[in-house]
């Protein structure tokens, strides 16, 4: 296993990171446990939650199982300093969440108190903001964007107010790091700089969805990711599963993300089948699994921290974490790069 550092912290993530927002609705807590128990024997030392999982559907009811299922494996293994542990905290629109209110200095305080008592520690690692207060691009949102309604002197305070906040927690010991998710390139500049303005903490890591039918990140974001050293951790790398190849000629196996979400959060449509068969083309012709060379690329970015990945299975997992060792030679990546060149965005 590849371990990479996470942002200037000097602490070294796995390049895999494990995913659970399956946990508590396609996912049992046996088979929770089990998964982060072959994970971690595999090398894995980096564990990705959120206090709205699980997400498969998402629900008033199952809110925090996921991370309780994390909870319950700590305390039930007595493995805590073993694992990197992130998490986050929702932003505004989920009605079951706070009355779907944006994320101010209480909520943080208060998400982050619920989540270390279902996580039955007493810090995370790192502490995620979801999705900014102004809103995103990401989630194809990016066909509409629109960002002239905002108001720059209020997001800045907004920016300066959640720091603040976040400075408290880290000082308190709650949390080691900070680091964003669902972001822009603009938007982190402004974190980085109240951060540095204001000697507050400095974000690490930025996690943004990334595969090889997203790649928004490989401009701007690479940019500043190189320059500033913030890394990416990549959520969706085989694209809530249309990457694995289980969807082709409109199947929709029993139990999957599709059989949840038909159009799997709008990764399943008329080009996207394009796309997944040109790549699932290319992984067959060079001998290479989908999944496992879906994953390769993703590691193979420059700007790459960890890439979260997520199971369903034994099965698929130890298939993912085959990954980890998997170099694509210039071939596969120079046909990977013309099949980008006939589908730049097909989602």
């Amino acid at each position: 296993m590849k371990y990479n550092e996470l942002g200037r912290t000097g602490v070294r993530v796995s390049a895999l990171c494990l995913g659970t927002m399956t946990w508590g609705t396609q996912n049992t807590e046996a088979e929770g446990h089990a998964q982060i128990d072959a994970a971690l024997d595999a090398g894995i030392n980096f564990i990705d939650t959120a206090e709205m999982y699980p997400t498969t559907p998402q629900s008033r009811d199952t809110m925090g199982r996921t991370e309780e299922i994390v909870g319950t494996w700590i305390a039930s293994r007595g493995r805590r300093d073993d694992v990197i542990l992130a998490t986050k905290v929702t932003g505004e629109g989920h009605s079951y969440i706070r009355d779907g209110a944006p994320i101010t200095p209480d909520a943080i305080r208060s998400a982050l108190e619920g989540s270390l008592r279902r996580l039955k520690t007493d810090y995370v690692d790192l502490y995620q903001i979801h999705w900014p207060n102004r809103g995103s691009y990401h989630f194809r949102k990016n066909w509409n964007f629109d960002p002239s309604g905002q108001d720059r002197e209020h997001v800045v305070e907004d920016i300066h107010a959640t720091l603040d906040a976040l400075g408290e927690l880290v000082k308190a010991g709650k949390i080691r790091f900070v680091g964003l998710s669902n972001e822009s390139c603009w938007g982190t500049c402004q974190f980085l700089s109240v951060a540095e303005r204001y000697a507050l903490p400095r974000v690490v890591s930025i996690q943004n969805e990334y595969n090889l039918l997203c790649r928004h990140f490989d401009l701007d974001l690479a940019e500043l990711s190189h320059h500033e050293d913030v890394g990416l951790l990549a959520f969706s790398p085989l694209a809530g599963g249309v990457l694995t190849g289980k969807y082709r000629d409109g199947r929709i196996p029993p139990g999957s993300r599709r059989s949840l979400n038909e159009t799997v959060g709008g990764r399943y449509n008329e080009y996207s089948i394009a796309a997944v068969d040109a790549y699932d083309d290319v992984a067959r012709r060079h001998g290479i699994d989908p999944v496992r060379m879906a994953l390769a690329f993703c590691l193979s970015r420059p700007f790459m921290t960890s890439a979260i990945f997520g199971a369903t299975s034994m099965e698929h997992l130890h298939n993912s974490l085959a990954a980890a060792d998997l170099e694509l030679e210039r071939e596969v990546l120079d046909d990977i790069a013309a099949v980008r060149r006939r589908y730049p965005m097909p989602i």
